[in-house]
């Protein structure tokens, strides 16, 4: 007997959790207006690539590697990132990519603590300019992996999947 095909990506779960999200954003606009001028174009990209690489969002690996690649991170250092490894990053930087990495992996809900380390790291502005930015790339990811379910499920599993979604299958 067959089983039915299951996607494994994380995605939005209803429209009122990705109005959350969006509400967030406009509400917080002074923060990502913040996060653009005060965190340098490659670090908001290796943040956005550490989460993305939990959400395994194919459409924002694909831009943010482009555009990683135009603020000049090294392509050893995108994959390290993608592989979720941190050890070709700018050490300032690493504290910030772990908890990159483990705010996705909590589905944006981090330890307090590790908030709290992230805020004595880089102080409470560069703090809230770095979770705007996890927020923002939050977003991009559920809807890119949010249209590969839909694909998924109208295809009966045909389409939506990527290479690793289909070792998974």
């Amino acid at each position: 007997m067959s089983r039915a095909p299951v996607f494994h990506r994380r995605s939005y779960a209803s429209p009122r959790q990705f109005l959350a999200d969006v509400v967030w954003l406009f509400r917080h606009r002074a923060r990502l207006r913040q996060a653009y001028t005060t965190l340098s174009p490659a670090f908001r990209e290796r943040l956005m690539l550490a989460v993305t690489a939990v959400n395994r969002c194919r459409y924002c690996s694909f831009a943010h590697t482009r555009m990683a690649l135009a603020a000049g991170v090294t392509n050893a250092e995108i994959v390290q990132i993608l592989d979720q490894t941190f050890s070709d990053c700018p050490p300032d930087e690493a504290p910030a990519l772990t908890y990159a990495q483990h705010w996705a992996e909590t589905d944006a809900t981090p330890d307090p603590a590790a908030r709290e380390r992230l805020a004595c790291e880089y102080g409470a502005l560069r703090a809230d300019a770095i979770e705007a930015i996890l927020r923002m790339i939050r977003v991009g990811n559920l809807l890119g992996n949010t249209f590969d379910e839909m694909l998924f499920w109208l295809s009966g599993g045909r389409f939506g999947l990527t290479g690793d979604d289909r070792r998974l299958v």
